[in-house]
């Protein structure tokens, strides 16, 4: 069952310039075959300087079955959500999104990011494709989506759309279900994250209700004249749907709900590559973060200024940075100065640093 730490340290909030790089590594066998490339010479020297420089501040330990991702752990924190083994899967991510699209939830129901997908069918088994790479307009996922208005509404359900990839729906059979982050399922079978009832007894109702809605979505879709017209052009089509982030505001309310957390910049170029297995593109996604965000981050050290950075894999996240809160004026300028320039530890390679994640 997944499982997070009982007390995980995350980055506290203070005003340091935080950067957050998820996708950096993972367990999947491309990826761990991949690592070694980046440590051929000159490849990743600012990501190498900066562990070199840089103290462990914070960290966010799990596994590979925890619902949620550990960059999501550590952005939940960011926004002063609890983050914990009871919040796994139940963060709200539903309102957050509706927010960055501009909706108002009613923040007394429970939503859901309903995010339209391709089941790729295998011989073994399914493959839950990257919804962000169907490349759907805006007037074909707004069709998708009235198209299976009746299949919804009909059992209770409200459906509002958000985005060409991010739908929004309500029912109170979602309220305190534990689901899997779509970056999480993306790239892998999933029927793994659908079939948990004995261990989620208190879900087993809703992952019933939305398999049969998946199966109902599924034969809806199947000769839907938009999808026919995908499939004449050689694109995957939508026939199904991942549900996510059914948690309840901890405020309870949208006005405190915070749009983004100050001082944090998130770096999401290794995303695409690492969810696909497509390492080549990883690998170069790796090299381009390291020239440009990384060796920022390098002159900024250099200049004796505080920072945060966090690494993200599939289980782990962790925090290095220049230390806890350096404070102001004259003191703090003096303490961030001598740690620039205190003697660098050996450079490790970059495989040692990101396959522990």
């Amino acid at each position: 069952m997944p499982s997070t730490d009982s007390t995980p340290r995350l980055p506290s909030q203070d005003a340091t310039p935080h950067w957050l790089i998820p996708f950096a590594a993972s367990l999947s066998e491309p990826c761990q075959h991949a690592l070694p490339h980046l440590d051929a010479e000159g490849r990743l020297p600012n990501l190498r300087a900066l562990a070199s420089r840089l103290g462990v501040v914070a960290r966010s330990d799990g596994d590979e079955y925890a619902l949620s991702m550990p960059h999501e752990r550590v952005l939940a924190a960011a926004l002063g959500w609890p983050v914990g083994p009871d919040t796994d899967g139940r963060l709200p991510w539903a309102h957050w999104w509706a927010a960055q699209d501009g909706l108002q939830l009613d923040a007394n129901a429970c939503w859901a990011l309903l995010s339209p997908g391709h089941w790729l069918m295998g011989r073994e088994h399914l493959t839950l494709l990257d919804p962000n790479a169907l490349g759907l307009d805006a007037a074909t996922s707004q069709a998708l989506l009235e198209a299976l208005r009746p299949l919804f509404e009909d059992d209770g359900w409200q459906l509002r759309w958000g985005a060409p990839t991010r739908w929004y729906a309500s029912h109170p059979l979602l309220d305190g279900l534990p689901t899997a982050s779509l970056d999480r399922v993306v790239g892998r079978n999933p029927d793994l994250w659908l079939s948990a009832d004995a261990a989620r007894k208190t879900a087993s109702d809703a992952t019933r209700a939305l398999r049969r809605l998946q199966a109902e979505v599924q034969m809806s879709l199947y000769q839907h004249p938009l999808n026919d017209r995908r499939e004449a052009e050689g694109r995957d089509t939508v026939n199904s749907f991942w549900v996510s982030g059914c948690g309840r505001l901890p405020s309870g309310g949208l006005p405190d709900l915070p749009v983004w957390p100050a001082g944090l910049t998130l770096c999401d170029d290794l995303r695409a590559g690492l969810l696909s297995d497509d390492m080549p593109v990883w690998v170069d996604a790796w090299q381009q973060l390291d020239a440009t965000v990384l060796a920022a981050l390098v002159r900024r050290l250099d200049a004796g200024q505080p920072l945060r950075l966090t690494l993200c894999g599939e289980r782990h996240a962790v925090t290095l940075g220049t230390g806890t809160a350096d404070g102001g004026g004259f003191m703090g300028t003096l303490k961030r100065s001598f740690q620039a320039l205190r003697p660098r530890r050996a450079a490790p390679l970059p495989s040692a640093i990101l396959a522990p994640l």
